[in-house]
């Protein structure tokens, strides 16, 4: 019997080319401001319009302070290409979630909460972070800027089909460890290119048992493993999250869809290219501590000694610790932070605010650190003010910024200086990702929470 991937992907194949791509069928397409520009100018100079407008929708998020956000933008380079997405939503025909407008906000965070992303599709954005509505039992994927234009112009995309992974991870986790952990785990065990040319399904007690907001947190990370994208099959915790959404399907066609959604999963006989399987008790609070999301530890554990580093990685290996300002053998805790992120696509959701607060509540922002707290969207901030914890932040010494990408990325003001070392809920930890010269150490919601209100990496569970 197929894999599910194998169901989505083959429903939504078009033409078979020899010896070529497949030519897919493509349900949602999103478009965000900074890989769109060329795309819409590609189909103005062939006298092109969209084919389906209504499966595109459009909104900045990379290049959107996280202040002020009812002014003027003053960077001119962020103005010129949020600009252009609302002139280009306009001309085209397409649905436009601006600045300031209360469905605004990083479009993988905007995507689910309406009910956009939904099971069964096959879903791309020019962002390789689209993996993160794989959540929704969809099949989702970055594409270049040249392929955001082939799908305007046609709904369709020319892909090779890639190879079919399960990772499933069985068991219970721990006190303090979250989906991030669990994500940046198997990017240490599978090392950032463990899974290139692979479509990975997550499976096991640990996926089954995680929240929505979990779920679009590990796949959202797949892409940091080398993967195409990364999927879960839909169930229950899917549908209650979908219901009522205001793009979700309503009354009968909400019960039909339903029950279209319950068939979308492997069978038991179905065969992966690759099967892993990873145990939860292994797994305790993550941090990384070098220049690639892989580079990552236990939060109690040492960095690796150099003759534990296969030879042909020993000098990257210490290129990055050089870059970090870290030494081999060393242990991160009691490491004196600057800056604490929290936010992105990766963890800016309700849940991920929750999280920080359950930690900091009772405490004050430690002296010296500068905190950005940024939610995912607008609807994300009106939860956060509607349970009060805005309050609780402010009590604590911290404030809730605008929606948008934020410190994830160097595209907007929220830069990490050089030399700073930040802990961040975000995706990467590239040399020069938030900043030139910045210094990033992943973690999770808590782990970032501990961190600022002590001043310095410390284990979130004695908080907890």
């Amino acid at each position: 019997m197929n894999t599910l991937f194998d169901k989505i992907w083959d429903s939504h194949v078009v033409r078979m080319v020899e010896d070529g791509p497949t030519q897919l069928y493509i349900d949602r397409l999103y478009c965000h401001e900074v890989t769109s520009p060329q795309a819409f100018e590609g189909l103005r100079e062939r006298g092109l319009t969209c084919f389906r407008p209504q499966q595109i929708f459009c909104m900045p998020d990379h290049n959107t302070p996280t202040h002020d956000q009812d002014k003027p933008i003053a960077d001119p380079v962020s103005k010129t290409q949020v600009d252009a997405l609302a002139r280009n939503a306009a001309e085209f025909g397409l649905t436009h979630f601006g600045m300031m407008h209360p469905r605004n906000g990083i479009i993988h965070v905007v995507g689910p909460e309406l009910g956009l992303s939904l099971p069964g599709m096959t879903i791309v954005c020019g962002d390789s972070h689209t993996s993160t509505h794989g959540a929704m039992g969809a099949v989702a994927f970055g594409i270049g800027t040249s392929e955001v234009e082939m799908v305007l112009a046609s709904q369709c995309i020319l892909q090779s089909k890639p190879k079919s992974m399960r990772i499933r991870i069985e068991g219970a986790l721990g006190k303090g460890v979250t989906a991030k952990d669990v994500a940046l785990y198997l990017m240490a065990q599978l090392t950032t290119s463990g899974a290139t040319g692979y479509f990975v399904e997550y499976a096991g007690s640990v996926v089954r048992d995680m929240t929505m907001e979990g779920r679009l947190t590990l796949c959202n990370l797949s892409i940091e493993m080398g993967a195409r994208g990364g999927f879960i099959a839909p169930d229950e915790t899917t549908f209650a999250y979908l219901k009522g959404r205001e793009y979700a399907p309503k009354g009968e066609e909400w019960e039909k869809a339903v029950a279209d959604w319950r068939t979308l999963r492997s069978g038991d006989d179905a065969v992966f290219d690759r099967e892993l399987v990873f145990n939860a008790a292994d797994i305790e609070p993550r941090i990384t501590y070098g220049t690639n999301p892989g580079m990552g530890i236990g939060i109690s554990e040492a960095i690796p000694a150099v003759n534990t580093i296969p030879e042909a990685g020993q000098a990257s290996f210490l290129k990055s610790l050089n870059y970090m300002r870290l030494q081999p053998e060393e242990k991160l805790l009691g490491k004196p932070v600057d800056y604490v992120f929290l936010g992105a696509c990766t963890n800016g959701r309700i849940e991920d605010f929750r999280a920080f607060v359950s930690v900091v509540k009772g405490h004050h922002k430690a002296d010296g650190i500068t905190a950005w707290l940024v939610p995912g969207s607008w609807k994300v901030d009106g939860q956060i003010r509607a349970e009060g914890l805005d309050k609780i932040l402010a009590e604590a010494g911290f404030e809730v910024r605008q929606p948008g990408c934020s410190a994830c990325l160097a595209m907007n003001d929220d830069k990490i200086p050089a030399g700073c070392l930040a802990v961040s809920t975000s995706n990467r930890n590239f040399e020069g990702r938030q900043g030139p010269g910045s210094r990033t150490i992943l973690a999770s919601p808590y782990t970032a929470a501990a961190a600022a209100i002590t001043g310095v990496i410390t284990d979130p569970r004695q908080f907890l």
